[in-house]
C-alpha cells in the first residue's frame, strides 16, 4: 500500500463541472461548479491523492474528439494547480452504452485503471459522484460512497430514497463537492 492514506475518486460532469444533457462538447463549455476547484485543491493540500473517473460517451457518439477531452482536462488541471492543488490521474471511458465495455460506470473498470496507474488502494478510497452508476462502481470496489446533489444528484438521491439498494444507507450526501470537503477535511477546509 502507498504511504498515502486517503484517495479521492471524483466523477467529472455534475461533480467538478456543470453538466449538460447535450454533453459538454468544448473547452469553453467546460465550466467548473462554484467551489469545486478550491475543494479539489484543499484535498490535495491535505495530502489526499485526487483522481477522476469519468464516462465520456460523447467521444463514441462523435460529439467531440479525444483531443478536445484532453484540452478540457488540461483546463481542469491548470485551474486546480492555480489553486495550489493537483489532480494525480484522470481515467475516462470513451464508449457508448451499446459497446458493452468493462470501463463504463457502473462497471468498476475505470476505478481499476486508476488503481493500476497510481497504486490506489480502492478500499481506502472515497468516491464522489452524482449518479447511481458512479455509486455502483464505488460499491463494487468497496470505496466509501458520497453523493453530491449538484449535477444529477438530486434526482439520484430521490431515486435511492424511493427504491433503495442494499448499500444506499451507506451513501453520504452533501450539496456539492465543497460540502464533501467541509465534511471530510473539517477545519482544514475553510
Amino acid at each position: 500500500m502507498s504511504s498515502v492514506d486517503r484517495w479521492l475518486i471524483l466523477d467529472r460532469d455534475g461533480v467538478i463541472n456543470v453538466d449538460s444533457d447535450h454533453y459538454v462538447r468544448s473547452v469553453s463549455e467546460w465550466q467548473p461548479i462554484p467551489g469545486s476547484i478550491d475543494a479539489i485543491a484543499a484535498f490535495s493540500k491535505a495530502g489526499w491523492v485526487v483522481t477522476v473517473a469519468t464516462n465520456q460517451s460523447g467521444i463514441g457518439r462523435g460529439y467531440f474528439s479525444r483531443r478536445t477531452l484532453y484540452a478540457m482536462h488540461a483546463k481542469l488541471r491548470k485551474l486546480v494547480r492555480r489553486a495550489g492543488g493537483d489532480v494525480a490521474e484522470i481515467a475516462f471511458c470513451p464508449h457508448t452504452p451499446d459497446d458493452e465495455c468493462d470501463c463504463r460506470k457502473p462497471k468498476p473498470g475505470l476505478l481499476y485503471q486508476l488503481a493500476r496507474r497510481t497504486g490506489l488502494d480502492l478500499k481506502n478510497a472515497v468516491l464522489v459522484g452524482d449518479s447511481e452508476r458512479d455509486l455502483e462502481a464505488g460499491e463494487a470496489v468497496g470505496a466509501e460512497l458520497w453523493l453530491v446533489r449538484s449535477g444529477k444528484g438530486q434526482m439520484t438521491e430521490a431515486g435511492l430514497q424511493s427504491a433503495p439498494s442494499a448499500w444506499a444507507a451507506r451513501v453520504n450526501v452533501r450539496d456539492n463537492l465543497s460540502g464533501v470537503a467541509q465534511s471530510l477535511l473539517g477545519g482544514v477546509y475553510a
